[in-house]
């Protein structure tokens, strides 16, 4: 039988690293692609004033890891939908990691209870929030913030199902859930209390609901509401409207409508474009039915959002317990999605530019 011969495996090179690099441009890095419109500076001032010590007294003792590239590692995560082990494994294995992060090889890499760390800071000190305002307020800016329609829905996020007793769950349900498990703490951090369990479409979801309000044009978010499954969406419908809402068209399917929902959007002073319902004893006609068909040409764009946020980023699902952290996490999935619609705009304008 004759010998096949195979490509040998070349010696590592100097320039192995600076090749590899190039290879990733030629098929397209996100994260290269992401750092070339966004200097993350931007968010420094706001990360340093709320988390940097400014009272410590000397330098004794290891110092800080830098905060934008710590934020830039959170960032990371939920673009890529990793854990806190898996991001520590990941900046010490990739290239493009390291590139987007400013680490060379041979630096040293916050391990997972240092970016858990981190991002409990952002949780609890209300940070994420005023984070993603911040990028909204650059991206008004920017006029990127069209306000010729807004268009509203909401996505499951999937937290982790609890093995709990029925009688465990009937308490949670009427929301005694923080008088169980005392005796036994580690248990008890590890419980779900504020998740809740709800149906759609046949299907049954455990978790939260991420509510956005989306520019129709642009397809940024610009406003959320966090809540648990089993809130209907047009509950968050007032929280989510504002001032900055005047004037402009609203755009939802059928869930947000009846007549608190077309109270709240005449007292925003909106038009209401929300999807039309029928009834079994007064189906739409053709006319309803034909104005829902047109209303559901920009309606539909919501969609791409949330896609985006699963396909495309892993997001719509949670490691971690309770509504504040859920909250902390959806406002960075929303942000994530921000910052990389951003750069997509960016790079259309700047091909439909040279073309």
């Amino acid at each position: 039988m004759k010998s096949v011969k195979y490509k040998k495996q070349g010696k590592k090179g100097l320039f192995d690293e600076q090749n590899a690099i190039e290879h990733m441009t030629e098929m397209g890095n996100p994260l290269e692609k992401i750092s070339s419109v966004i200097d993350f500076e931007f968010f420094r001032e706001l990360l340093e004033s709320k988390l940097l010590n400014t009272e410590k007294k000397n330098n004794a003792g290891s110092k800080p890891y830098d905060l934008v590239m710590m934020f830039k590692i959170i960032i990371l995560q939920r673009y890529f939908g990793l854990g806190d082990k898996q991001i520590e494994f990941q900046i010490v294995d990739r290239i493009s990691f390291k590139q987007f992060l400013g680490l060379e090889t041979g630096d040293k890499i916050p391990d997972e209870k240092t970016v858990w760390s981190f991002r409990e800071k952002l949780t609890e000190s209300g940070l994420i929030l005023l984070l993603f305002e911040l990028f909204v307020d650059f991206l008004a800016e920017k006029e990127l913030i069209l306000n010729e329609g807004r268009m509203i829905d909401a996505s499951f996020t999937v937290a982790p199902r609890q093995r709990n007793t029925r009688e465990e769950n009937a308490k949670i349900k009427k929301g005694e859930g923080d008088e169980l498990w005392n005796d036994k703490p580690h248990k008890k951090s590890h419980k779900d209390i504020d998740a809740r369990w709800t149906k759609k479409n046949h299907e049954t979801f455990f978790g939260y609901k991420n509510h956005a309000k989306v520019d129709s044009k642009s397809k940024f978010v610009n406003k959320y509401v966090v809540t648990d499954a089993s809130v209907h969406d047009s509950q968050a419908l007032d929280e989510l409207l504002d001032e900055k809402d005047k004037g402009q068209k609203l755009y939802a399917d059928s869930a947000y409508t009846g007549e608190n929902q077309e109270k709240t959007i005449a007292k925003h002073e909106m038009e209401n474009q929300v999807h039309e319902k029928g009834y079994r004893n007064s189906p739409l006609t053709e006319e309803q039915k034909a104005k829902n068909t047109e209303k559901s040409r920009t309606r539909a764009r919501v969609e791409h959002v949330f896609g985006f946020m699963e396909q495309s980023m892993n997001g719509l699902c949670l490691k971690s317990v309770g509504i504040k952290r859920a909250t902390g996490i959806i406002g960075l999935i929303n942000l994530t999605y921000n910052l990389f619609r951003y750069e997509q705009l960016v790079r259309i304008k700047s091909q439909i530019t040279v073309s």
